[in-house]
């Protein structure tokens, strides 16, 4: 079998003199799944995204195409894995909106040419042509969160990371994050509360609870089970609680 384009084994962490967060976590995601990372709050969920690029190392192996996350190997690797964080703040830093999509090839290296039809993809993807020129700050919150995933989309990497992707976002924009991650190619990890978006837009689901994985399988089998979800501080998606179709419309 080919190996998988995501391997997690055995990855423990602590942070200084605190309690366990991540205790043997285990888990593979092959190319082009759409996985949903979910679980309570202090799940672990996101100590564990930090480790899918090398900015936290713990005990254990994280592989990214059969690379090994070490200190080595950082380059590489954030190279291979894009994380979009919650706060789209996190990542826009720049005078302007291409200079902040620019950012990431640049720092890999990337021609300038290459650089300006990446800039041009990139922002077409994320509906944001024409905000090209202007200052990040200047613009949405939620036109912010589709720009910070420009910046990462910029980068092409292999296995995207989207931290709370719908955190925030009006109905519309959580409609087009939808219909977005169902089309939009490649491999992409969600780490969310938000189990209506699981449902809509992931093929797997990996339940995380006490710093471990409690669950993982087909989206609809494990967001259909009440007492799986119950368990773990967690209830059913709205849509399948008896409401007609989507809340966010």
């Amino acid at each position: 079998m080919a190996e998988p384009l995501l391997s997690v084994r055995g990855l423990r962490y602590r942070y200084p003199g605190g309690d366990p967060v991540l205790n043997d976590v285990t888990f593979e995601i092959a190319c082009h799944e759409r996985v949903a990372l979910l679980g309570p709050n202090g799940a672990g969920k996101s100590t564990l995204i930090l480790h899918l690029n090398g900015l936290l190392l713990g005990e254990g192996e994280v592989r990214v195409g059969g690379v090994a996350v070490t200190r080595q190997t950082l380059k590489e690797i954030r190279r291979r894995v894009g994380v979009v964080f919650q706060d789209p703040d996190d990542q826009l830093f720049c005078p302007t909106l291409e200079a902040d999509v620019a950012f990431g090839p640049r720092n890999f290296g990337v021609s300038e040419e290459e650089i300006e039809r990446r800039i041009a993809s990139a922002l077409e993807l994320v509906g944001l042509s024409a905000q090209r020129k202007r200052p990040p700050f200047q613009l949405s919150f939620g036109e912010r969160k589709r720009a910070a995933l420009a910046t990462v989309l910029s980068c092409q990497p292999d296995v995207l990371v989207l931290d709370e992707p719908s955190a925030n976002l009006d109905p519309r924009n959580r409609r087009r994050l939808v219909n977005w991650l169902r089309s939009g190619p490649g491999t992409v990890l969600i780490a969310t509360h938000d189990l209506d978006l699981a449902l809509e837009a992931t093929d797997r689901c990996i339940l995380l609870a006490g710093g471990r994985v409690v669950a993982s399988g087909p989206s609809e089998r494990i967001l259909r089970d009440k007492k799986l979800l119950e368990a773990h501080a967690l209830e059913l998606p709205l849509r399948l609680q008896g409401w007609e179709g989507s809340p966010c419309g």
